[in-house]
């Protein structure tokens, strides 16, 4: 009887990070969900503190502190010391399903991937997220030469995640591949041809809803390439569109930001 209690108990919380998730994703108002998301993510860790092993609710909080480290951390200290918080959060909920995945940290680019290429379908939205909340990381660590030597790997992640996800896979991992893949020049790794096809390829799969896949688009491949005319008419689109959809209107709102900032830097980037 006490045992399912706690199944009740766990499930409950569980149910209520998930919608907590949902309900984030679908704020319209930017700097509502800047003032709300501190207090939840404290709230996460409280729920964590008396059920450190509960993956979903780990992998939660690893969405939280990641997104809120990338998109609203208003210093690069800030935003380093949230997003690492919220890797540590993901490989946590990685690990306590897949044990192989406690030692990734320490392992070198051939025996990660070996491990990686082990990991299950059932586990593929933990690597979904583990993957997130390291690229939310790297980018805000991104000059550190020795973050940067971590991209490959996470490369190697996004590609297992995209074969095991089946019907499931979120089209947001396109547009993580496509930024992994020009955070770096051509000369020292960048691979701009295949981030074009992952870009597109997300705004595909998307039916062209998750406008933050256009904004990266144009931030990572039209500016490092030169296409004033594809970065100019990918932000137009943006600027034009509904940016109410589910689980995208904050990502939709925040895109549309962005669009207006680079458009008004593009006479003197171009």
């Amino acid at each position: 009887m006490m045992s399912g209690c706690a199944t009740l108990v766990s499930n409950a919380a569980n149910g209520f990070a998930d919608n907590l998730s949902a309900a984030v994703m679908n704020q319209d108002d930017p700097e509502t969900a800047r003032a709300a998301i501190p207090s939840y993510m404290i709230l996460i860790d409280s729920m964590i503190e008396g059920d450190p092993d509960n993956a979903s609710m780990l992998s939660a909080a690893a969405r939280l502190y990641a997104s809120y480290g990338a998109v609203f951390a208003d210093d690069d200290v800030r935003a380093r010391r949230l997003t690492r918080k919220g890797r540590e959060y993901g490989l946590k909920a990685m690990c306590t399903e897949y044990d192989d995945a406690c030692g990734w940290r320490s392992l070198n680019y051939d025996d990660f991937v070996a491990s990686l290429d082990a990991v299950p379908d059932k586990h593929a939205e933990l690597l979904y997220t583990y993957g997130f909340a390291t690229l939310a990381y790297l980018r805000a660590h991104s000059d550190d030469w020795n973050s940067l030597a971590e991209l490959p790997q996470i490369e190697a992640l996004f590609k297992h995640y995209l074969a095991i996800a089946g019907d499931k896979v979120d089209s947001a991992t396109h547009t993580y591949m496509g930024i992994l893949l020009t955070l770096r020049p051509p000369a020292l790794g960048g691979k701009p041809d295949e981030a074009r096809y992952h870009f597109e390829r997300a705004i595909e799969l998307s039916d062209g809803r998750d406008l933050t896949a256009k904004v990266e688009y144009a931030r990572g491949y039209a500016k490092l390439l030169y296409e004033r005319d594809l970065h100019d008419r990918l932000l137009q689109e943006v600027l034009s569109a509904d940016p109410y959809a589910d689980g995208l209107t904050l990502g939709n709102v925040l895109a549309k930001e962005d669009a207006l900032v680079l458009l008004a830097e593009a006479d003197d980037y171009f």
